[in-house]
């Protein structure tokens, strides 16, 4: 069995990127890496080009940053690593820059891997999230954070990314069939000094809406300001060991008082047909397989 790592960065440095705990937590699920580094304003390349070179790939790539709808950039950034996957590959494994691996979920992916591998009826393998806001210490709480995402398709299958890079699709604007995984994808996105996260809010946000809509929707500041959040749940686990040092040098303090936490009626209702009628609501960008 052959499984090939993909994602996509760039200005890691200027973003305050994981992207390295990132890759360091993929690495020993992976035969190979492909990391599409895009032409940055940082040293981004020569930090990846540091991790693995036995096990590496970087493919140079270049944005364009005309596309400002929808995200639209960033799949086809990652269809740019998807297509530099080997063919005897059978396996590829995805994560975004600020997605990590916990260590104690690599027994659980390798029994995927193989056990459904030879399931021509699966397309791909579902992960549950932990999204993390502020600190390493808050998870976000209201339903408008993603629970699953899938994180490992089939490779050889034309499958390619779908709208902002998060989801994925088969030919035919299909959706693909999947299997659940009993492992999380701790999810950083949130978590950042706070300078590098104004930054990028501004530039990000670029990706989906135009000038007006960013310079009316995109508060000018020198920081972030972490407090304006609806709802948070301490986290109560442990991080991933990469994370160790990331986590130890952080300069910045986030604190939340979770009575003052504001869950919207609908997520409410929702939260409640789901608890008594075991109902699963909300978009699905999958089929999945139980």
């Amino acid at each position: 069995m052959k499984v090939v790592g993909v994602t996509f960065i760039r200005n890691a440095i200027c973003y305050d990127y994981p992207v390295v705990e990132s890759l360091r937590a993929l690495l020993p699920l992976c035969d190979e890496v492909i990391v599409a580094v895009g032409a940055s304003d940082d040293e981004t390349r020569a930090l990846i080009a540091g991790i693995d070179p036995s096990k590496i790939r970087i493919l140079d790539t270049v944005w364009d940053d005309s596309l400002r709808e929808g995200g639209q950039v960033l799949a086809i950034e990652t269809d740019k690593a998807l297509a530099a996957v080997p063919a005897d590959a059978d396996w590829v494994f995805y994560l975004q820059g600020d997605e990590v691996l916990h260590e104690a979920d690599y027994p659980a992916i390798r029994a995927a891997l193989h056990r459904w591998l030879p399931d021509g009826r699966v397309d791909g393998l579902l992960f549950d999230y932990r999204h993390f806001y502020g600190s390493y210490d808050y998870l976000g709480a209201a339903r408008r954070w993603y629970r699953h995402e899938i994180r490992v398709v089939r490779a050889g299958c034309g499958i390619y990314s779908y709208r902002d890079a998060q989801g994925f699709r088969k030919p035919g604007n299909q959706k693909l069939t999947v299997r659940a995984v009993d492992a999380h994808i701790y999810h950083y996105g949130w978590v950042k000094d706070p300078s590098a996260m104004q930054g990028k809010q501004e530039t990000f946000n670029r990706y989906w809406h135009d000038d007006a809509w960013t310079a009316a929707n995109v508060a000018k500041a020198v920081e972030f300001d972490y407090s304006g959040i609806d709802a948070l749940t301490r986290f109560p686990g442990t991080h991933p060991a990469v994370m160790a040092e990331r986590i130890r040098r952080r300069n910045w303090s986030f604190d939340h008082d979770l009575t003052h936490n504001r869950i919207p009626v609908k997520d409410r209702l929702k939260a409640l047909a789901e608890r008594w009628f075991g109902l699963r609501l909300g978009y699905k960008n999958y089929r999945l397989l139980r």
